[in-house]
Formats: C-alpha cells, structure tokens, sequence
C-alpha cells in the first residue's frame, strides 16, 4: 500500500467525521491506495461508535481501540506497528492538521527523503500556554539534537516505512523520530503547513507537556549516543566530579598552610568528600550499565550495528 495516514484520538467525537471527509478528499489522486488508521485512546465521549459507524461504510478506514488511555505516542507507536504502507503521515484527531497538505508531504518524499516534518509557521494557538513554551521546546531539542527544526511538535509528519522501523516510542519520544533518523543517516526535510484553529472540542495538552518534552529528550540522547558505551556518559561525568572535589580539596589545604581559613572555616572539605563519594558512585553506576547493555544484546542476539545493504554477498 503507497500511504498510511494514522490518527491519535481521543475523545474528538466532532472533529472526526469532517476530518475524514477531508482527508478522502485530499487522497482521491491515489486512487484507493492508501488507509487511514483511527487510534482511540480510551475516549469517554461517543468517538468510539462514530468511528465503528464511518468503518463500516469504507473498509480502507481501520480502528484501534484502547482499553484506557495512554497518551498520544502510544497510540501513534501502535499505528505505525499495524500500518502496511510505504509511507507514514501520523496527524492530530482536532482537525488543527490540514489534509490539503497531503500531497505535499509524499511528494518531498519522493524527492528522496525519509523524514518530512511538518512547521506551523503561522500557528493558530494561544501565544503563553502554547506558543512560547512551544518555541523554548523546539530551540533546546534543536540545541541538544543538533538537528534544527523550528518544529518538532507538529504531529503531521511523513516517514517512510524503512526509516522508523524498529524505532520504539515512549512517553513523548513520537517528536523526536527527525532526530533520530537524522542520527542513523537518514534525510530529513521540514515544509511548512496550514495550521487551523480547533473548532470543537477542548485541548488534551497544556503547559506540563513541555516539561516531559525535556526530560524525554535526555532518555532520547542518551539512548542514541551511549547506548552502547554508557560508561562513556556516567564515567565521563563521574570523572569530572572526582576533579571537582579533589581541586576543592587542594583549594582547602592551600588555604590551611597559608592560614588564609581553617578547614572547618570553609564548606571545601564537605564538598569536596561529597563531589567525589558522587563521581564514584557515577563511575560504578557506568560498569553495571555496561553489564546491562551487554546482557541486552548477548541475550538476545542483537548487534549494535544495522546494515543497509550488502553487495555481493551470497
């Protein structure tokens, strides 16, 4: 199948069937190659049976049902586990994503990228409890990541199917798959896309969401450049801290021959024991992490390598 469309939702019971006449509408080029997978996320409105009432008219759309809800990268994680499509276009269930923007996305895939990320350059939410918080967001993944963005929230994105297999989703880790990808050596392109103000219905996300945004990216980076040397991150830092106390220490003795302060006169002597009790434990916590990541792989006989292609091999 060419195109994948996927749907987070969560109780969206009056923006779905607007949004799935505009997205037949914006897909009728494909000529029926294409399906749209409808994720319910355990909405306590009537989505559920809107969904099972529109399903039952058109085979090409698909529901996944949730028992409760689990957040919005859970649902797009089970999607694009269940999508049979070449390409992927995650988008949001408020109808704020514009499916006119469709054709747009496959066609700079076909200009040979794996990833095209959506920017609502005009973007039509309140400016404090979403904008700002959204721009502070974008900027630090973009520092860390070192791929820059200028918006990693936007949910309408394309992959193709070969990009993000494998790749799995936790928390808010959905935003980071550009960066990822861009990691593994893959292309990725941002466009910018119509955003429209919701209609119906109340926003599910607030101010908090930037906070697990960040603490996410941390798990992100690390998992991506010391999963297989996480004695390189712990140690590393562990080493810096036993330098700091050791320099405290030298400080606090120089400062005792030369009668400029007596020990107990300085918090020296405490933060040096305490800066150098912490970079060891760092460092031991280095050696067990090592341990698990080789378990991890020799268990399952995994290699940290993925081979793209191999060329006249038998």
């Amino acid at each position: 199948m060419r195109l994948s469309i996927i749907i987070p939702v969560y109780n969206e019971s009056g923006n779905i069937k607007q949004l799935y006449e505009e997205i037949t509408q914006n897909t009728a080029f494909l000529n029926g190659d294409y399906e749209i997978i409808v994720v319910n996320d355990g909405s306590k409105d009537d989505s559920l049976e809107i969904l099972r009432e529109m399903s039952s008219g058109d085979s090409r759309l698909k529901v996944l049902n949730f028992r409760y809800n689990t957040g919005q990268t859970a649902a797009m994680s089970a999607g694009i586990k269940y999508a049979t499509g070449e390409v992927i276009i995650p988008m949001d269930g408020d109808g704020q994503n514009n499916p006119a923007d469709i054709p747009i996305f496959l066609g700079k895939i076909e200009e040979g990228f794996q990833v095209v990320s959506g920017w609502r350059k005009n973007r039509r939410d309140k400016l404090l409890s979403r904008k700002i918080p959204s721009w502070i967001a974008n900027w630090i993944i973009g520092f860390i990541t070192g791929v820059k963005l200028h918006d990693y929230g936007c949910s309408m994105k394309a992959y193709t199917k070969e990009a993000i297999q494998g790749i799995s989703l936790y928390g808010e880790m959905h935003r980071f798959i550009p960066a990822y990808v861009s990691w593994h050596g893959g292309k990725v392109a941002e466009i910018p896309v119509s955003h429209r103000p919701r209609l119906k219905g109340e926003t599910n996300y607030g101010i908090s969401r930037t906070f697990k945004v960040i603490l996410d990216l941390i798990v992100v980076k690390f998992l991506s450049k010391y999963m297989n040397r996480p004695m390189h991150f712990f140690g590393g830092i562990g080493l810096i801290s036993i330098f700091a106390g050791l320099l405290c220490g030298v400080i606090a003795i120089i400062f005792r021959i030369t009668g400029f302060a007596d020990l107990v006169e300085t918090p020296l002597p405490i933060l040096a024991t305490l800066l150098i009790i912490v970079g060891v434990q760092l460092a031991a916590m280095g050696v067990v992490a090592e341990m698990l990541m080789r378990l991890y792989y020799e268990s399952q006989n995994k290699e940290p390598y993925i081979i793209k292609e191999t060329i006249n091999f038998n």
